[in-house]
């Protein structure tokens, strides 16, 4: 058994059924948690993976987008030069 780090209710779970790392919701409060620890049982507050992965691809295609800026300028320069 292990409490919910957000509204501290008792939360009924195997300490054989679950493995560090695995994510489960509490179900007072429905706030994602994460097995932290198996023996004793801790539960923390889940990371959202998910968004910090889109953030990266946001941010990935940014790059990209002023890469391709930049190589229209350096065509539009070079076609002023001609």
């Amino acid at each position: 058994m292990a409490n919910c780090p957000e509204c501290d209710a008792e939360i009924e779970v195997d300490e054989f059924d679950v493995d560090k790392g695995d994510q489960l919701s509490c179900p007072e409060c429905g706030s994602a948690l994460e097995v932290t620890g198996i023996s004793p049982l801790e539960l923390d507050i889940a990371t959202d993976e998910d968004e910090d992965e889109d953030e990266d691809d946001l941010e990935d295609a940014d790059e990209l987008e002023e890469d391709d800026e930049e190589e229209d300028d350096e065509e539009e320069d070079e076609s002023l030069d001609e």
